[in-house]
């Protein structure tokens, strides 16, 4: 018996070693998770949780305890707050000019800052690797249906409001839209579903209210003539429609559907990054400050915890830049990531366009017919990231003289190559955006997208495969062999819609027009939006 009770004895002892070695091994993964850039959750891969990071450059311990809540909350009553902090003089920069002189320089003429998002030194910029992970375009669309057909993936609002009734509204009605086989204006072949995208885009023009927060001080809030021109104009031209638009915006913040945050990330780098600081630090502070006056000034983000809440930027760091409390965001990023942490169906894909002048931001539309375009694929640009090196050893000495592949070129010729080619190669730079894609699109060029987890814009409404070719970065040695595999008259048709679908991607001074860039990027963040209302 006292031998039975020995076995015993030595059986817990062990147990309880095991329980002990575990513990120290989670204790140590927990540890990593703090101090590194972590991802906490997977909702980019569809599980339906919206992700979050912890990044011990911004976000402390306690940080993540009070991620969506600010020190004060605000009471039900609307009262207005007063303006952010004033923006730190002592690292103000001069404005750098946004329009490069010579093309194929994906951001502009930056010689001021550093030129990677996570902020390497010099030495370290080529360290950035292909996605372990990588999502391919079908399967994003499958991800949008999932999130907007399964269980509501948003947070619950802390009290009713009659917005929420008529957001439920347009979602049954967008539901059951009725039939529509053929319209005059819209292309069906270009979308998931013409009769969805319509009714949705209709009730979006019947419904929808959006409250713009006054707060803020200039020229980061509320200044976009500041960014007009440039890689990252449709920060500044999203921002000049919104605000002097007559149909979408009111003074009444209980009547909104969405709230703008009319901000430029751009700008904000300018204004606040300190030249070879390698560091972020006071420009996330910056965005965590006016979320925390926003929320102990006003009730409606305390309401839903800030889903109804939305932004757009276009600078390469903004999704590092708004972590935390701006995750809940309807966020609508240039840099669009699902390798990351872009959230497909929450999240919204804003167009990269780059305008040489505001007069004229579509420049010079059109190109030559299928018949007299004898390039078969061109590229030219900066090797910038590690994609753009791989594509020129393989094709910049190419025997095939159907094959233009160069590295930065002046913009005459860039326009020119462009409207003379078939296929116009979009290959990611430092992150996954290029301009390139709205640019082929403009130019009557098919768009063949080398940029792995690439979300592209609109992908809520339009079938991008219909006019869009996408090859994987690993099959770059295979591409003239993708490319010529398309059949002539497959070729006719994609780029008869890549013609149609141009209205969607362009910008209207003064009064926009119906279904171009700015109501499409609006009716994105709109769709999203309905469809994560409980």
């Amino acid at each position: 018996m006292d031998q039975i009770r020995g076995f015993r004895f030595l059986g817990q002892a062990e147990t309880c070693r095991v329980l002990l070695l575990m513990t120290l091994v989670v204790a140590f993964i927990l540890g990593l998770q703090y101090f590194e850039l972590t991802p906490i959750s997977t909702g980019t891969l569809g599980n339906g949780t919206v992700p979050g990071f912890i990044e011990s450059n911004n976000i402390t311990k306690s940080d993540e305890n009070e991620m969506f809540l600010a020190p004060q909350e605000a009471t039900s009553e609307f009262r207005p707050g007063n303006s952010t902090t004033e923006v730190l003089k002592s690292n103000e920069h001069k404005f750098v000019n946004n329009s490069p002189k010579a093309y194929g320089q994906s951001r502009g003429n930056e010689t001021a800052s550093p030129h990677h998002p996570l902020q390497p030194k010099k030495h370290e910029s080529s360290t950035k690797k292909p996605p372990l992970v990588v999502i391919s375009i079908t399967q994003m669309n499958n991800m949008l249906v999932k999130r907007h057909s399964g269980p509501n993936n948003s947070l619950a609002p802390r009290w009713g409001s009659n917005v929420d009734r008529e957001l439920r509204d347009a979602r049954n009605k967008i539901k059951n839209a009725a039939l529509v086989k053929k319209d005059d204006t819209l292309y069906a072949p270009l979308y998931h579903n013409l009769s969805i995208f319509k009714r949705s885009y209709e009730l979006m023009e019947q419904t929808l209210k959006v409250y713009i927060y006054s707060d803020g001080d200039r020229p980061i809030f509320h200044q976009p003539e500041a960014i007009m021109e440039g890689v990252y104009a449709s920060e500044g031209w999203f921002m000049k429609l919104m605000e002097t638009s007559h149909r979408f915006l009111t003074k009444d913040p209980t009547k909104a559907h969405l709230f703008y945050f009319a901000f430029s990330s751009r700008i904000l780098q300018q204004k606040l990054y300190v030249r070879d600081s390698h560091s972020r630090r006071n420009l996330v502070k910056y965005l965590r400050d006016y979320i925390d006056l926003i929320v102990s000034s006003y009730p409606f983000w305390n309401r839903t915890r800030g889903s109804d809440h939305f932004f757009t930027a276009c600078h390469d760091w903004a999704p590092a830049e708004t972590r935390g409390p701006y995750m809940n965001c309807i966020r609508s990023l240039c840099n669009a990531d699902v390798g990351i942490d872009f959230v497909v169906g929450k999240d919204v894909s804003l167009p990269e366009t780059k305008i040489s002048a505001a007069q004229n931001p579509n420049g010079n539309v059109g190109g030559n017919r299928p018949s007299k375009r004898t390039i078969l694929a061109f590229f030219a640009g900066n090797m910038h990231g590690y994609v753009r090196p791989i594509l020129l050893n393989h094709w910049s000495s190419s025997p095939e003289p159907d094959m233009k592949i160069f590295n930065r070129i002046n913009h005459k010729s860039y326009i020119r190559f462009m409207k003379q080619s078939r296929f116009c190669v979009c290959a990611k730079g430092y992150e996954v955006n290029s301009p390139r894609v709205v640019e082929s699109v403009l130019y009557g060029c098919v768009p063949v997208i080398v940029s792995d987890n690439f979300v592209p814009p609109f992908l809520e409404v339009l079938d991008w495969e219909s006019f869009a070719v996408f090859v994987s970065e690993k099959e770059i040695p295979n591409l003239r062999k993708i490319l010529i595999s398309i059949p002539l008259r497959r070729y006719v048709e994609m780029h008869k819609r890549v013609l149609k679908v141009q209205k969607h991607f362009m910008w209207h001074d003064g009064e926009p027009v119906r279904y171009d860039m700015f109501h499409m990027i609006l009716h994105s963040v709109w769709y999203n939006r309905v469809f994560q209302t409980f």
